[in-house]
């Protein structure tokens, strides 16, 4: 059965900059092993979380890049801004507004603190439950 996990972010760091909780996400996927993409909402997020994976951490190195190379196969995280089409894989962090497409064991949900974005979340989770996926929620 598939699983989705939202992550409502609460904690000051990630409030302040929530593009963090994604780079923590991906680091532990990279970490088990686990093929990933990261959907944006937007190319400018996707530069942003691009950047990001770079500077996070001087101690971790996570292979990644914008998705639509000839490397896509090989890296490790993807991140796909909307408009480019890549082959789905196991574990999939969703920065988008609606649920994706596709055939995943696992979803990360990440929703930040605003109020619309709860809203917003609210709707995934019951598409996620019509869809049979198990559901969990962490406060971060």
């Amino acid at each position: 059965m598939p699983r989705a996990d939202f992550y409502l972010i609460d904690k000051p760091r990630f409030r302040e900059q929530p593009l963090l909780l994604v780079c923590e996400l991906a680091r532990r996927a990279y970490a088990a092993q686990q093929p990933t993409l990261i959907l944006t909402r937007d190319f400018e997020q996707a530069e942003a979380v691009d950047e990001l994976l770079w500077d996070f951490d001087s101690d971790a190195y996570i292979p990644h890049q914008l998705a639509g190379d000839d490397d896509d196969a090989h890296t490790a995280v993807l991140i796909v801004p909307p408009g480019i089409d890549t082959a789905d894989r196991p574990l999939l962090i969703n920065l988008r507004e609606t649920c994706p497409a596709g055939r995943f064991e696992r979803v990360l949900e990440v929703v930040a603190a605003d109020p619309a974005e709860r809203t917003g979340s609210r709707d995934r989770w019951r598409e996620y439950q019509q869809r049979g996926f198990e559901l969990a929620k962490f406060d971060m």
